[in-house]
């Protein structure tokens, strides 16, 4: 039986001991030249090598664990030929299928990392040409029976997310709710922070300690923990965002599910349970809509959409991206919100998906920033992103640069909703209902410098037409177009 050649996003029990596969032989492989591809946040570097050493660990004898400067020389030097999993990007894809072509290869298997195998979707979406998000997220609650009453949803209605959309509680500096589960670190994670020293790759972001699960014990600890403790808090409050509290009530899991160490089917079946016992409906759906329905949609649209997508620029954005945004320097702006929000990817490598889409996406779409550049930027400045995760967040969702394929408007948006659902204005120098001035907001005034820019595609949207019309009632515009294209301090 050939060996199974794992990645270091495939660590968890239903890729190395489930059916067949516990008794295969283990090859992982440290591709000295994948961490000096890009410029990686420096604890995303850690926690894949963390992961993937600790599970070479647990599995002892039955792993070969190699270190090379490339794959190839890591195969060559094994000698036979190795059955792999579906990998999670296209380049990856197109490695394995040559490598298969030459026999190092033997066989390509189907993923166990998403609920929805790839054929299926395939098949699925050949049946509709065209499909939204909530189809796709009713359709998996209908397969996969979660959080359904026979044929209906549970209470009757498939998305509560208008329960989910609450501003912070004024008077408060944190939700105050149970902390999240902490990992303690170990020799491990001793040996590959001096492993990162020594090589003195080019990184961003600073070395810290490891908050986020790499081993499939401390993934199960981390669900639990957060389905006994912080989902009851997590749905009223998931789109709002606390200066002092940037955990807030969520479940920190992404990184666990991205490295493969949690099948979601299992956690939303945890979540589903927890419903059961009393948490609320609200909560819990929310949750189980991200687990089940965006990430397997992302996760499907990334291969639907072909590597193609990620030339996709229909706002015709090609700002480069700005220097204090590439070196994570949080104090070169001035911008309570977007200071912050750097500062905690300098800090570890995570925001949750409020300051990612309506901080820093609406910050880069209002400034025409090229989209493929933003793509690359999240999947390596972040410690959950991978290829596969980024274009339909930030191409589709974030900038609109697929033209509405995945969002039917821009995330665009001025001061008054960050004033509303983030705790940073009070404290800001800049003024969220001011757009012009020294004080002007710069998402206040740079979302109509935004709106006016795309006006014309603005118009033909009735999404959007309204805000066109608002536009052109505004009796300082010229006032406030000039004052932007001069702004140098954000």
């Amino acid at each position: 039986m050939d060996a199974l050649w794992l990645f270091g996003d495939q660590l968890g029990p239903h890729f190395h001991s489930v059916d067949e596969h516990a008794e295969r032989d283990v090859l992982m492989i440290e591709s000295r030249r994948v961490f000096r591809r890009r410029r990686y946040h420096r604890q995303k570097l850690h926690l894949v090598l963390s992961g993937m050493r600790h599970l070479a660990d647990e599995l002892g004898d039955r792993v070969t664990y190699l270190q090379t400067e490339t794959y190839r020389e890591a195969l060559a030097e094994y000698g036979k030929p190795v059955v792999v999993f579906e990998p999670t990007s296209h380049a990856a894809e197109m490695f394995v299928a040559a490598l298969h072509e030459e026999g190092l290869v033997s066989e390509i298997l189907p993923t166990p990392m998403f609920a929805l195998p790839r054929a299926e979707f395939a098949d699925w979406a050949a049946e509709r040409g065209t499909f939204r998000m909530e189809t796709f997220y009713r359709e998996q609650r209908k397969r996969f029976d979660v959080l359904m009453d026979g044929a209906d949803p549970v209470s009757g209605k498939w998305n509560l997310d208008a329960e989910n959309q609450s501003p912070p509680p004024k008077g408060r500096l944190t939700l105050g709710v149970e902390e999240p589960w902490w990992p303690t670190e170990d020799a491990i994670d001793d040996e590959v922070r001096a492993d990162l020293d020594s090589w003195e790759l080019d990184t961003v972001g600073v070395d810290g300690p490891r908050v986020f699960a790499v081993t499939a014990s401390e993934a199960s600890e981390a669900l639990s923990h957060f389905i006994d403790y912080r989902l009851d808090d997590f749905g009223k409050y998931e789109d709002a965002v606390m200066a002092d509290d940037w955990t807030m009530s969520h479940s920190l899991l992404s990184v666990p599910l991205n490295l493969g160490l949690l099948q979601p089917l299992d956690v939303a079946h945890a979540a589903e349970d927890a419903h059961r016992d009393g948490t609320p409906l609200a909560s819990v759906e929310g949750f189980v809509r991200q687990i089940l329905g965006w990430r397997e949609y992302v996760w499907h649209l990334y291969w639907h959409m072909g590597p193609e997508y990620l030339e996709r620029n229909k706002l015709e954005a090609h700002e480069p991206l700005p220097d204090w945004l590439l070196e994570l320097d949080g104090d070169a702006v001035v911008a309570k919100c977007l200071s912050s929000t750097v500062d905690g990817v300098r800090d570890r490598g995570w925001v949750h998906h409020i300051p990612r889409l309506m901080i820093l996406g609406n910050f880069a779409l209002q400034h025409a920033w090229d989209p493929r550049a933003l793509t690359e930027w999240f999947a390596t400045a972040f410690v959950d992103g991978f290829a596969w995760v980024m274009p339909v967040n930030v191409i589709g969702m974030s900038q609109h640069a697929d033209g509405g394929v995945i969002a039917t408007k821009p995330y665009a948006s001025g001061g008054a909703y960050l004033n509303r659902m983030t705790d940073y204005c009070g404290t800001c120098e800049f003024n969220p209902k001011k757009r012009l001035g020294d004080d002007a907001c710069p998402f206040t005034a740079g979302y109509w410098a935004f709106v006016h820019r795309h006006r014309e595609m603005l118009a033909l949207n009735h999404r959007t037409a309204r805000q066109v019309s608002s536009m052109n009632r505004l009796n300082d515009l010229e006032q406030v177009l000039e004052q932007e294209r001069q702004r140098e301090v954000y």
